[in-house]
């Protein structure tokens, strides 16, 4: 298997990733090989200019013709459509796991892998649509939306650090998405920076000079570091949920500090 992953095609991981992000029927134009679909983490930031760039457009473009809260009430509804809420039900599965399991590892997984979703993952969702809404519509349509770019690949990228971090915590035959995703090689590490950064550098040099860019930069890394110190005390690794939730609060962090400065 290793071999295989070795010798696929770059486009076959990108396509690999675009297909289990979104829920756009890219699967209609291309089918990757199977293993490609362990790669996915190492083009993430990539799909995030996909998914922010839907979520920046429709909010810039529904601020011209409706009242701004409801354009922003309309970019998070259109990413949520376009990813299939796929992290949102990451985040609820996360805190559902983590605040209903106790200290006991193996029921965090297990309340993680129901489907059902309760209290917390409830919370948690209100909590986080709520800080996600108010931050963005504290700033002007502009600045939203430029943020927007920068926040969704630099958050995934950041995430994405979490395979490097520490091991998986199930196996292939327990995982939800029947897949695990593999360690990146330094060659995918320095091309899912250059994805995540891209997008900061260009905002931070060009667009910006009101936002304490350290601080843009440094706080969702503290986030990161935090959530990663709480995971590894409870569960010894990761899941996809962990994922998932990890790049929302990331996210959340970079909307925060920009809203500080740009509200």
């Amino acid at each position: 298997m290793q071999a295989s992953l070795n010798t696929s095609k770059w486009y076959d991981r990108v396509w690999a990733a675009f297909i289990f992000f979104t829920r756009l029927p890219f699967w209609r134009v291309y089918q990757p090989h199977k293993e490609a679909y362990q790669t996915v983490v190492e083009h993430w930031p990539l799909v995030g200019w996909l998914t922010g760039g839907v979520m920046a457009g429709v909010l810039y473009a529904g601020s011209l013709y409706l009242s701004y809260p409801i354009a922003v009430l309309l970019a998070i509804v259109a990413r949520l459509l376009l990813t299939g809420a796929l992290h949102e039900d990451g985040l609820a599965d996360f805190f559902d796991g983590f605040g209903g399991g106790g200290t006991d590892r193996q029921r965090i997984l297990d309340i993680m892998k129901d489907s059902r979703i309760g209290t917390y993952g409830v919370l948690s969702l209100v909590c986080y649509l709520a800080l996600l809404f108010f931050a963005l519509a504290s700033m002007n349509p502009d600045d939203a939306a430029l943020i927007i770019l920068v926040a969704d690949p630099y958050a995934k990228m950041v995430a994405g650090q979490i395979i490097l971090m520490m091991p998986y915590a199930r196996n292939e035959q327990t995982a939800k998405s029947g897949t695990v995703y593999r360690r990146f090689s330094a060659t995918a590490g320095v091309s899912l920076a250059v994805q995540g950064l891209l997008p900061m550098v260009l905002y931070l040099v060009f667009f910006n000079e009101r936002i304490d860019w350290q601080m843009l930069i440094f706080l969702p890394c503290l986030t990161m570091y935090f959530l990663y110190l709480f995971i590894w005390r409870r569960l010894r690794g990761y899941t996809g949920d962990c994922c998932g939730a990890l790049f929302l609060l990331v996210e959340l962090t970079v909307y925060l500090v920009a809203s500080y400065y740009l509200s």
